[in-house]
């Protein structure tokens, strides 16, 4: 069975999904009018929801739950690679191609990264680009940059 809870956060309305035993996805709402926040159907989503605004309060660092994200291996190796960064610092798609083995996979891990499907608690939004630009963010540039600054204490 699947669940799904949604959560109004400082950067928008989030929806987290999950299966009996682990969070299988985080995204944006799109089309925000249709959901309000509303109660957790299981103790998984509620912990979540406890867990991300934590996060966005600044009172959490790390994220303590079961992640059973849907990809292929070379996705899931990224995504493990990207769970190793620590809060508060960014790493390059190239830094991150290096760490999993394969230096010139800058291009495949940017894919694995914009494929990823549960944002925040697997996260990408601390790659960056090469330069320290910021680039893609399945939640946009603004909700990136926020999170970046709130993990570097900037607000």
């Amino acid at each position: 069975m699947n669940y799904k809870y949604h959560i109004d956060t400082p950067i928008g309305m989030i929806c987290v999904e999950s299966n009996e035993e682990a969070i299988t996805g985080l995204f944006f709402e799109k089309n925000k009018t249709l959901y309000k926040q509303e109660k957790p159907e299981t103790d998984l989503l509620k912990k979540a929801g406890e867990q991300l605004m934590e996060y966005f309060s600044g009172k959490r660092k790390t994220f303590d739950l079961p992640l059973a994200p849907s990809g292929t291996e070379f996705q899931k190796k990224v995504w493990k690679a990207l769970c190793q960064i620590p809060y508060g610092e960014t790493r390059s798609y190239g830094e991150i191609a290096a760490q999993i083995g394969n230096p010139k996979a800058c291009r495949a891990v940017g894919g694995a990264n914009n494929k990823n499907p549960i944002m925040i608690f697997i996260p990408c939004h601390r790659v960056i680009g090469a330069d320290g630009s910021l680039v893609g963010f399945g939640g946009g540039i603004e909700a990136k940059k926020f999170m970046l600054n709130l993990e570097k204490g900037a607000e």
